[in-house]
């Protein structure tokens, strides 16, 4: 297996969206594992390996992320994600519709890697995962994520 392989989980409650997403990788030719969780919860316990048939390896992973979801919100999510110590490392972008200077300041402060507002057209929305693809393809992620202080 190519250790180079970034594994992207979407966190997002719109089927449309998820479509969307699903869509512009293939427009994109993007290969990446692309694993969904419809709420924080789903995604914590993904994240955990619980209560899941579906593995999300443990290694070389980013999070996109919506805001506005039931059951836990993005920023919910990302204050119980930094707070855990075997996922605090986990690099996330924040993909949503909010456009409040209170949630694109409280998610930086959570330690974002980026805030990015969802294009209206699918072109646009394919303009930006091809730009995303472009930005993980370049991380030098680590192949196993280790808490600082284990």
């Amino acid at each position: 297996m190519d250790d180079r392989i970034i594994n992207i989980l979407l966190v997002e409650d719109d089927e449309v969206d998820i479509m969307n997403v699903r869509r512009a990788f293939k427009k994109n030719n993007i290969t990446n594992p692309l694993f969904v969780a419809h709420n924080g919860l789903e995604a914590l316990d993904l994240l955990r390996g619980k209560g899941s048939e579906t593995s999300l390896p443990s290694s070389r992973r980013i999070i996109l992320l919506d805001l506005n979801m039931p059951r836990m919100g993005g920023l919910e999510f990302l204050q119980e994600l930094r707070s855990d110590e075997a996922l605090r490392s986990t690099p996330v972008i924040v993909l949503t519709t909010s456009n409040q200077d209170r949630d694109r300041i409280e998610a930086y402060n959570l330690n974002v890697a980026g805030y990015i507002l969802k294009p209206v057209t699918f072109i646009n929305f394919a303009e930006v995962m091809a730009t995303l693809n472009k930005y993980w393809a370049l991380c030098e992620l680590p192949t196993q994520m280790h808490p600082f202080n284990s």
